[in-house]
Order: C-alpha cells, then sequence, then structure tokens
C-alpha cells in the first residue's frame, strides 16, 4: 500500500490498481497536532462525487475549525462512522483508526504527484 500526502495536510492510502483503486483519505499528524483536541467532524455523504480541491468535510477543535478537502477527483466510498462518534480518534491514531472517508481514484497520475513522506515531512516543517 502507498501513502501520499497534500499540501492541505491530509493524508491517502492508496488500496487496489488502476481502474478498481481507492484510497483512504484523514488528516495528518501535523495537522491534528495544530488543530489541538478533536471535538467535531463532519464527513462528506456516500456516493457524493467530488472534484479535486473542493471541501468535503470540517474537523473541528478547541482551538479552530479547519476545512478538510477532496485530495483527488472521486466518489466518496465510505465514511468512517466511529470518528463521527468520537472525533478524538483524529487526535489519538491520525494515520489509522482516525481515518476520514475512501474515495474512489478516478485519476492515478494525480495520486502519483502528491507528496512522499519525505517530501511531505521537509514541506510540514517549514509549514
Amino acid at each position: 500500500m502507498t501513502m501520499k500526502f497534500t499540501p492541505d495536510h491530509e493524508w491517502l492510502q492508496l488500496e487496489g490498481a488502476q481502474g478498481t483503486a481507492s484510497a483512504t483519505v484523514g488528516i495528518t499528524v501535523h495537522a491534528q497536532e495544530a488543530l489541538g483536541d478533536v471535538v467535531f467532524v463532519d464527513l462528506p455523504e456516500v456516493g457524493k462525487n467530488f472534484a479535486k480541491g473542493e471541501v468535503a468535510g470540517v474537523v473541528e477543535s478547541v482551538k479552530a475549525a479547519a476545512d478538510v478537502f477532496m485530495p483527488l477527483d472521486g466518489v466518496v466510498t465510505a465514511v468512517n462512522e466511529a470518528l463521527r462518534n468520537d472525533p478524538s480518534l483524529a487526535n489519538s491514531d491520525p494515520l489509522g483508526a482516525g481515518w476520514f472517508f475512501k474515495i474512489s481514484v478516478a485519476n492515478m497520475a494525480d495520486f502519483h504527484a502528491l507528496m512522499d513522506e519525505p517530501a511531505y515531512a521537509q514541506f510540514s516543517a517549514n509549514a
């Protein structure tokens, strides 16, 4: 499985291959540390089609609210109901149980154009 990162501090974990690929999406460790204690998440509707860059959800913390952007063109195939019920999962396990939603990947080239872990580490160190 391949993990990529966006400039908006979201991560994507790829599953499957071209034509059947899906990706799990969440916020990065950097994002959850900047937000502080997450108290609410607004997740997208399953089946909704989004263009890359559209607001797909919201995460609210004791400090601020932030939009969660759609990292790629695609359709939402699942949402994390456990996160909706326990938003603190975004803090305690942001790269695992704190995932936000899953999408179908419409264009693999767009996925591969995202940052890998070393590039994101350098990017977030300067953010």
